[in-house]
Protein backbone atom coordinates (compact mmCIF):
# COMPACT_ATOMS: atom_id res chain seq x y z
CA UNK A 1 0.00 0.00 0.00
CA UNK A 2 2.56 2.65 0.95
CA UNK A 3 4.34 2.28 -3.03
CA UNK A 4 0.50 2.88 -4.29
CA UNK A 5 0.35 5.77 -2.03
CA UNK A 6 3.37 7.25 -3.50
CA UNK A 7 2.40 6.82 -7.01
CA UNK A 8 -1.28 8.41 -6.89
CA UNK A 9 -0.51 10.77 -4.27
CA UNK A 10 0.86 13.79 -6.79
CA UNK A 11 -2.32 12.92 -8.89
CA UNK A 12 -4.99 13.75 -5.86
CA UNK A 13 -4.70 17.67 -5.94
CA UNK A 14 -5.54 18.39 -9.27
CA UNK A 15 -6.67 16.85 -12.87
CA UNK A 16 -4.39 19.07 -14.53
CA UNK A 17 -1.95 15.85 -13.99
CA UNK A 18 -3.00 13.47 -16.50
CA UNK A 19 -3.85 16.19 -18.90
CA UNK A 20 -0.70 17.96 -18.94
CA UNK A 21 1.28 14.29 -19.98
CA UNK A 22 -1.08 13.56 -22.52
CA UNK A 23 -0.14 17.16 -24.10
CA UNK A 24 3.40 15.81 -23.86
CA UNK A 25 2.59 13.32 -26.47
CA UNK A 26 2.82 15.00 -30.39
CA UNK A 27 0.16 11.75 -31.15
CA UNK A 28 -2.65 10.47 -29.25
CA UNK A 29 -3.73 7.19 -29.27
CA UNK A 30 -6.89 5.45 -30.29
CA UNK A 31 -9.06 2.02 -30.96
CA UNK A 32 -8.76 0.92 -34.62
CA UNK A 33 -10.02 -1.82 -36.22
CA UNK A 34 -7.66 -4.68 -37.06
CA UNK A 35 -7.35 -7.65 -39.24
CA UNK A 36 -9.36 -10.52 -37.37
CA UNK A 37 -7.66 -13.13 -35.87
CA UNK A 38 -7.81 -16.18 -37.57
CA UNK A 39 -9.75 -19.08 -35.59
CA UNK A 40 -8.85 -22.21 -37.01
CA UNK A 41 -6.31 -24.38 -36.40
CA UNK A 42 -2.54 -24.77 -37.50
CA UNK A 43 -0.67 -27.71 -38.81
CA UNK A 44 1.23 -27.81 -35.73
CA UNK A 45 -2.46 -27.46 -33.49
CA UNK A 46 -4.13 -30.41 -35.54
CA UNK A 47 -0.74 -32.41 -35.01
CA UNK A 48 -0.65 -32.23 -31.39
CA UNK A 49 -3.95 -32.60 -30.75
CA UNK A 50 -3.72 -35.77 -32.62
CA UNK A 51 -0.96 -37.04 -30.53
CA UNK A 52 -3.18 -36.56 -27.09
CA UNK A 53 -6.31 -38.01 -28.85
CA UNK A 54 -4.23 -41.29 -29.31
CA UNK A 55 -2.97 -40.88 -26.15
CA UNK A 56 -5.73 -40.83 -24.49
CA UNK A 57 -7.27 -43.86 -26.37
CA UNK A 58 -4.04 -45.72 -25.47
CA UNK A 59 -4.77 -45.15 -21.98
CA UNK A 60 -8.41 -44.85 -21.34
CA UNK A 61 -10.10 -47.09 -24.45
CA UNK A 62 -7.85 -49.66 -25.02
CA UNK A 63 -10.22 -50.88 -27.24
CA UNK A 64 -11.40 -48.63 -29.17
CA UNK A 65 -7.56 -47.40 -29.65
CA UNK A 66 -6.87 -51.17 -31.01
CA UNK A 67 -9.79 -51.30 -33.52
CA UNK A 68 -8.76 -47.78 -35.10
CA UNK A 69 -6.67 -49.74 -37.15
CA UNK A 70 -9.82 -51.29 -39.18
CA UNK A 71 -11.33 -48.02 -40.07
CA UNK A 72 -10.15 -46.34 -43.18
CA UNK A 73 -7.45 -43.65 -43.30
CA UNK A 74 -9.39 -40.97 -44.80
CA UNK A 75 -11.71 -41.48 -41.92
CA UNK A 76 -9.67 -42.25 -39.19
CA UNK A 77 -8.67 -38.85 -37.33
CA UNK A 78 -12.24 -38.40 -37.06
CA UNK A 79 -12.99 -42.12 -34.94
CA UNK A 80 -10.10 -40.97 -33.19
CA UNK A 81 -11.40 -37.27 -32.23
CA UNK A 82 -14.75 -38.56 -31.94
CA UNK A 83 -13.78 -41.55 -29.55
CA UNK A 84 -11.58 -39.18 -27.47
CA UNK A 85 -14.58 -37.19 -26.82
CA UNK A 86 -16.49 -39.93 -25.94
CA UNK A 87 -13.66 -40.32 -23.04
CA UNK A 88 -13.71 -36.83 -21.73
CA UNK A 89 -17.13 -37.45 -21.98
CA UNK A 90 -17.54 -40.26 -20.29
CA UNK A 91 -14.71 -38.99 -17.18
CA UNK A 92 -16.67 -35.80 -15.91
CA UNK A 93 -18.58 -37.31 -13.34
CA UNK A 94 -15.29 -39.21 -11.99
CA UNK A 95 -12.79 -35.99 -12.17
CA UNK A 96 -15.81 -33.30 -11.30
CA UNK A 97 -16.04 -32.64 -7.30
CA UNK A 98 -20.39 -32.09 -7.81
CA UNK A 99 -22.96 -32.75 -10.75
CA UNK A 100 -23.02 -28.72 -10.47
CA UNK A 101 -19.37 -28.99 -11.83
CA UNK A 102 -20.51 -31.66 -14.25
CA UNK A 103 -23.22 -29.41 -15.32
CA UNK A 104 -20.73 -26.96 -16.74
CA UNK A 105 -18.31 -29.27 -18.63
CA UNK A 106 -21.38 -30.52 -20.23
CA UNK A 107 -22.56 -27.12 -21.40
CA UNK A 108 -18.84 -26.21 -22.24
CA UNK A 109 -18.96 -29.58 -24.98
CA UNK A 110 -22.57 -28.33 -26.12
CA UNK A 111 -20.79 -25.14 -26.84
CA UNK A 112 -17.90 -25.99 -28.39
CA UNK A 113 -20.08 -28.51 -30.62
CA UNK A 114 -21.04 -25.31 -32.96
CA UNK A 115 -18.04 -23.57 -32.84
CA UNK A 116 -16.55 -26.95 -34.14
CA UNK A 117 -18.88 -26.99 -36.94
CA UNK A 118 -18.70 -23.39 -37.83
CA UNK A 119 -14.92 -24.41 -37.94
CA UNK A 120 -13.49 -22.29 -35.32
CA UNK A 121 -13.30 -24.63 -32.30
CA UNK A 122 -11.62 -23.49 -28.90
CA UNK A 123 -8.55 -24.40 -28.25
CA UNK A 124 -8.84 -27.97 -26.91
CA UNK A 125 -7.13 -30.98 -28.47
CA UNK A 126 -10.25 -32.87 -28.80
CA UNK A 127 -12.45 -29.91 -30.28
CA UNK A 128 -9.50 -29.30 -32.66
CA UNK A 129 -8.86 -32.35 -33.94
CA UNK A 130 -12.90 -33.10 -34.39
CA UNK A 131 -12.86 -29.89 -36.38
CA UNK A 132 -9.91 -30.88 -38.56
CA UNK A 133 -11.92 -34.00 -39.39
CA UNK A 134 -14.77 -32.42 -39.90
CA UNK A 135 -13.45 -30.33 -42.29
CA UNK A 136 -11.65 -32.68 -44.28
CA UNK A 137 -14.65 -34.81 -44.21
CA UNK A 138 -16.53 -31.71 -46.13
CA UNK A 139 -13.71 -31.55 -48.90
CA UNK A 140 -13.26 -34.79 -49.30
CA UNK A 141 -17.34 -35.04 -50.60
CA UNK A 142 -17.39 -31.49 -51.89
CA UNK A 143 -19.89 -30.96 -49.16
CA UNK A 144 -22.52 -33.57 -50.09
CA UNK A 145 -21.81 -35.40 -46.89
CA UNK A 146 -22.53 -33.90 -43.16
CA UNK A 147 -22.38 -34.94 -39.59
CA UNK A 148 -25.40 -34.42 -37.71
CA UNK A 149 -25.36 -31.79 -35.01
CA UNK A 150 -28.49 -33.64 -33.77
CA UNK A 151 -25.79 -36.31 -33.22
CA UNK A 152 -23.02 -35.26 -31.23
CA UNK A 153 -25.75 -33.19 -28.81
CA UNK A 154 -27.56 -36.39 -28.18
CA UNK A 155 -23.93 -37.68 -27.04
CA UNK A 156 -23.46 -34.96 -24.40
CA UNK A 157 -26.98 -34.54 -22.82
CA UNK A 158 -27.06 -38.50 -22.87
CA UNK A 159 -24.14 -38.17 -20.03
CA UNK A 160 -25.89 -35.94 -17.65
CA UNK A 161 -27.67 -38.97 -16.09
CA UNK A 162 -24.48 -40.26 -14.80
CA UNK A 163 -23.50 -37.09 -12.69
CA UNK A 164 -26.40 -38.25 -10.08
CA UNK A 165 -26.47 -41.83 -11.03
CA UNK A 166 -30.25 -42.00 -11.63
CA UNK A 167 -31.39 -45.48 -11.95
CA UNK A 168 -32.67 -46.71 -14.85
CA UNK A 169 -36.08 -47.69 -14.42
CA UNK A 170 -36.19 -50.42 -16.64
CA UNK A 171 -34.09 -52.65 -19.59
CA UNK A 172 -35.56 -50.52 -22.20
CA UNK A 173 -34.31 -47.03 -20.40
CA UNK A 174 -30.92 -49.21 -20.60
CA UNK A 175 -30.99 -49.78 -24.29
CA UNK A 176 -32.44 -46.26 -25.03
CA UNK A 177 -29.12 -44.88 -22.82
CA UNK A 178 -26.87 -47.43 -25.14
CA UNK A 179 -29.06 -46.21 -28.21
CA UNK A 180 -28.02 -42.50 -27.38
CA UNK A 181 -24.36 -43.13 -26.72
CA UNK A 182 -22.78 -46.15 -28.19
CA UNK A 183 -25.55 -46.25 -31.51
CA UNK A 184 -24.75 -42.95 -31.83
CA UNK A 185 -21.18 -42.44 -32.43
CA UNK A 186 -21.46 -45.25 -34.79
CA UNK A 187 -23.74 -43.66 -36.72
CA UNK A 188 -21.27 -40.61 -37.07
CA UNK A 189 -18.30 -42.82 -37.93
CA UNK A 190 -20.40 -44.25 -40.57
CA UNK A 191 -21.15 -41.14 -41.49
CA UNK A 192 -17.65 -39.82 -41.80
CA UNK A 193 -16.84 -43.12 -44.41
CA UNK A 194 -19.32 -41.82 -45.92
CA UNK A 195 -22.05 -44.01 -45.75
CA UNK A 196 -25.82 -43.87 -46.32
CA UNK A 197 -27.53 -46.33 -45.62
CA UNK A 198 -30.43 -47.83 -43.47
CA UNK A 199 -28.74 -51.21 -43.44
CA UNK A 200 -25.85 -50.58 -42.01
CA UNK A 201 -27.25 -47.61 -39.38
CA UNK A 202 -29.75 -50.59 -38.11
CA UNK A 203 -26.44 -53.28 -37.79
CA UNK A 204 -24.85 -50.17 -35.82
CA UNK A 205 -28.05 -49.49 -33.99
CA UNK A 206 -27.88 -53.51 -32.27
CA UNK A 207 -24.15 -53.34 -31.95
CA UNK A 208 -24.31 -49.85 -30.05
CA UNK A 209 -27.18 -51.19 -28.07
CA UNK A 210 -24.91 -54.22 -26.84
CA UNK A 211 -21.73 -52.38 -26.39
CA UNK A 212 -23.60 -49.95 -24.11
CA UNK A 213 -25.00 -52.62 -22.37
CA UNK A 214 -22.23 -53.68 -21.40
CA UNK A 215 -20.58 -51.06 -20.63
CA UNK A 216 -23.19 -50.22 -17.89
CA UNK A 217 -21.63 -53.82 -16.48
CA UNK A 218 -18.37 -53.44 -16.58
CA UNK A 219 -18.81 -49.94 -14.95
CA UNK A 220 -21.09 -51.27 -12.23
CA UNK A 221 -18.21 -51.58 -9.54
CA UNK A 222 -16.34 -48.36 -10.11
CA UNK A 223 -20.39 -46.89 -9.95
CA UNK A 224 -21.01 -48.97 -6.88
CA UNK A 225 -17.73 -48.23 -4.79
CA UNK A 226 -16.12 -44.92 -6.51
CA UNK A 227 -12.53 -44.10 -5.58
CA UNK A 228 -12.36 -40.65 -3.57
CA UNK A 229 -14.18 -37.10 -5.09
CA UNK A 230 -10.93 -34.89 -6.59
CA UNK A 231 -11.53 -32.29 -3.69
CA UNK A 232 -11.06 -34.97 -1.01
CA UNK A 233 -7.24 -35.00 -0.23
CA UNK A 234 -7.47 -31.57 0.73
CA UNK A 235 -10.89 -31.02 1.87
CA UNK A 236 -11.43 -30.41 5.77
CA UNK A 237 -13.04 -33.32 7.67
CA UNK A 238 -16.95 -32.55 7.23
CA UNK A 239 -17.01 -30.47 4.36
CA UNK A 240 -17.28 -31.06 0.79
CA UNK A 241 -15.48 -33.82 -0.88
CA UNK A 242 -14.93 -37.24 0.55
CA UNK A 243 -15.71 -40.50 -0.76
CA UNK A 244 -18.81 -40.24 -3.48
CA UNK A 245 -22.30 -42.20 -2.96
CA UNK A 246 -22.42 -45.40 -4.83
CA UNK A 247 -25.03 -46.48 -6.58
CA UNK A 248 -26.06 -49.71 -8.58
CA UNK A 249 -26.94 -48.85 -12.29
CA UNK A 250 -28.82 -51.95 -12.92
CA UNK A 251 -32.32 -51.27 -14.40
CA UNK A 252 -35.26 -51.24 -11.45
CA UNK A 253 -37.56 -53.79 -13.12
CA UNK A 254 -34.35 -56.13 -13.19
CA UNK A 255 -33.13 -55.99 -10.08
CA UNK A 256 -36.94 -56.20 -8.42
CA UNK A 257 -37.54 -59.55 -10.47
CA UNK A 258 -34.09 -61.25 -8.40
CA UNK A 259 -34.46 -59.96 -5.48
CA UNK A 260 -31.51 -56.99 -5.66
CA UNK A 261 -31.22 -54.48 -3.09
CA UNK A 262 -29.00 -51.58 -3.83
CA UNK A 263 -28.38 -51.40 -0.15
CA UNK A 264 -26.95 -54.74 0.31
CA UNK A 265 -24.85 -54.64 -2.61
CA UNK A 266 -23.01 -51.44 -1.35
CA UNK A 267 -22.23 -53.59 1.84
CA UNK A 268 -21.67 -57.16 0.06
CA UNK A 269 -20.44 -56.89 -2.97
CA UNK A 270 -20.53 -59.50 -5.06
CA UNK A 271 -22.21 -61.68 -2.52
CA UNK A 272 -25.05 -59.64 -2.47
CA UNK A 273 -28.34 -61.93 -3.06
CA UNK A 274 -29.62 -62.05 -6.50
CA UNK A 275 -26.89 -60.12 -7.89
CA UNK A 276 -25.35 -62.75 -10.63
CA UNK A 277 -29.04 -63.44 -11.61
CA UNK A 278 -29.53 -59.94 -12.47
CA UNK A 279 -25.92 -59.30 -13.80
CA UNK A 280 -26.99 -62.33 -16.14
CA UNK A 281 -30.03 -60.81 -17.30
CA UNK A 282 -29.09 -57.44 -18.38
CA UNK A 283 -25.94 -59.64 -20.02
CA UNK A 284 -28.26 -61.57 -22.13
CA UNK A 285 -29.93 -58.53 -23.63
CA UNK A 286 -26.67 -57.64 -24.82
CA UNK A 287 -26.06 -60.46 -26.38
CA UNK A 288 -29.35 -60.90 -27.64
CA UNK A 289 -28.65 -58.12 -29.67
CA UNK A 290 -25.24 -59.55 -30.89
CA UNK A 291 -27.18 -62.82 -32.21
CA UNK A 292 -29.69 -60.40 -34.01
CA UNK A 293 -26.58 -58.94 -35.64
CA UNK A 294 -25.44 -62.28 -36.76
CA UNK A 295 -29.16 -63.32 -38.22
CA UNK A 296 -29.33 -59.95 -39.95
CA UNK A 297 -25.78 -60.55 -41.84
CA UNK A 298 -26.84 -64.02 -42.54
CA UNK A 299 -30.05 -62.61 -44.51
CA UNK A 300 -27.94 -60.46 -46.16
CA UNK A 301 -25.44 -63.16 -47.91
CA UNK A 302 -28.54 -65.40 -48.65
CA UNK A 303 -29.67 -62.29 -50.76
CA UNK A 304 -32.98 -61.47 -48.39
CA UNK A 305 -33.44 -58.49 -46.04
CA UNK A 306 -32.84 -58.04 -42.64
CA UNK A 307 -35.66 -59.92 -41.29
CA UNK A 308 -37.35 -56.57 -39.51
CA UNK A 309 -37.47 -52.86 -39.74
CA UNK A 310 -35.26 -50.70 -38.81
CA UNK A 311 -36.90 -48.68 -35.77
CA UNK A 312 -35.30 -45.49 -36.07
CA UNK A 313 -35.65 -44.61 -39.54
CA UNK A 314 -37.54 -41.20 -40.45
CA UNK A 315 -35.62 -39.68 -37.35
CA UNK A 316 -32.93 -36.54 -37.48
CA UNK A 317 -29.99 -38.16 -39.50
CA UNK A 318 -31.38 -41.13 -40.71
CA UNK A 319 -32.85 -40.03 -43.83
CA UNK A 320 -31.84 -41.62 -46.83
CA UNK A 321 -30.71 -40.15 -50.02
CA UNK A 322 -28.16 -42.14 -51.58
CA UNK A 323 -28.03 -40.13 -54.70
CA UNK A 324 -26.56 -37.21 -52.34
CA UNK A 325 -22.99 -39.61 -52.31
CA UNK A 326 -23.04 -39.94 -55.78
CA UNK A 327 -24.87 -42.64 -58.43
CA UNK A 328 -22.32 -45.52 -57.62
CA UNK A 329 -22.82 -45.90 -54.33
CA UNK A 330 -26.85 -45.69 -55.07
CA UNK A 331 -26.12 -49.12 -57.15
CA UNK A 332 -24.36 -50.78 -54.34
CA UNK A 333 -26.86 -53.82 -52.38
CA UNK A 334 -27.17 -53.84 -48.73
CA UNK A 335 -24.77 -56.61 -48.51
CA UNK A 336 -22.26 -54.35 -50.17
CA UNK A 337 -23.06 -51.21 -47.99
CA UNK A 338 -22.44 -53.42 -44.72
CA UNK A 339 -19.15 -54.96 -46.00
CA UNK A 340 -17.82 -51.06 -47.17
CA UNK A 341 -18.23 -50.03 -43.40
CA UNK A 342 -17.59 -53.45 -41.69
CA UNK A 343 -14.91 -51.82 -39.67
CA UNK A 344 -17.29 -49.66 -38.09
CA UNK A 345 -19.22 -52.48 -36.26
CA UNK A 346 -15.67 -53.74 -34.46
CA UNK A 347 -16.54 -52.75 -31.13
CA UNK A 348 -19.39 -55.84 -31.74
CA UNK A 349 -16.01 -57.93 -31.42
CA UNK A 350 -14.76 -56.83 -28.21
CA UNK A 351 -18.14 -56.56 -26.55
CA UNK A 352 -18.67 -60.55 -27.19
CA UNK A 353 -15.46 -61.37 -25.62
CA UNK A 354 -15.99 -59.28 -22.53
CA UNK A 355 -19.52 -61.49 -22.79
CA UNK A 356 -18.10 -64.55 -23.08
CA UNK A 357 -15.10 -63.68 -20.17
CA UNK A 358 -18.63 -62.60 -17.81
CA UNK A 359 -20.08 -66.11 -18.23
CA UNK A 360 -16.92 -67.66 -17.58
CA UNK A 361 -16.46 -66.08 -14.25
CA UNK A 362 -20.11 -66.98 -13.75
CA UNK A 363 -21.81 -63.13 -14.19
CA UNK A 364 -19.85 -62.24 -11.25
CA UNK A 365 -19.23 -58.51 -11.99
CA UNK A 366 -16.90 -58.00 -9.62
CA UNK A 367 -14.28 -59.81 -10.78
CA UNK A 368 -10.69 -57.88 -11.28
CA UNK A 369 -9.93 -60.01 -14.23
CA UNK A 370 -13.34 -58.39 -16.25
CA UNK A 371 -11.42 -54.45 -16.23
CA UNK A 372 -8.91 -55.96 -17.85
CA UNK A 373 -8.30 -55.84 -21.14
CA UNK A 374 -8.50 -58.94 -23.74
CA UNK A 375 -4.98 -59.89 -25.25
CA UNK A 376 -6.96 -62.07 -27.97
CA UNK A 377 -8.78 -58.66 -29.38
CA UNK A 378 -6.39 -57.96 -31.85
CA UNK A 379 -6.29 -61.18 -33.76
CA UNK A 380 -10.08 -61.80 -32.99
CA UNK A 381 -11.05 -58.87 -34.60
CA UNK A 382 -8.38 -58.97 -37.71
CA UNK A 383 -10.12 -62.70 -38.36
CA UNK A 384 -13.53 -60.98 -38.00
CA UNK A 385 -12.64 -58.06 -40.42
CA UNK A 386 -11.43 -60.29 -43.02
CA UNK A 387 -14.49 -62.84 -42.45
CA UNK A 388 -16.77 -59.96 -42.24
CA UNK A 389 -18.71 -61.53 -39.19
CA UNK A 390 -18.56 -60.52 -35.68
CA UNK A 391 -17.46 -63.33 -33.64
Amino acid sequence: MPLLRNITSPCRATRTCWLSSQSQWPQSRSFSRTAPIHASPTPDEIKGAHRYCVSLLSKYDRPSYTLSTFIPQHARSFYIALRALNVSLSMIPETTSSPTIGLMRLQFWRDAIAKILAGAPPKEPVAILLASAISDLHERTQGRAKITRGWLIRLINAREQTLTNDPYPNIAALESYAENTYSTLMYLTLAALPTTSVTADHVASHIGKAVGIAAILRGLPLVAFPPPSPQSPSGPPGMSGGAKQGAVMLPLDIMAQHGVKEEEVLRRGADAEGLRDAVFAVATRASDHLITVDQMLSNLRAGEDVGHAFEHEGEEGHEYDTSALGEARGSESPLDEVNRAFGVFMPAVATRLWLERLQQYDFDVFRPELLSGDWRLPWKAYMAFRRKNIG
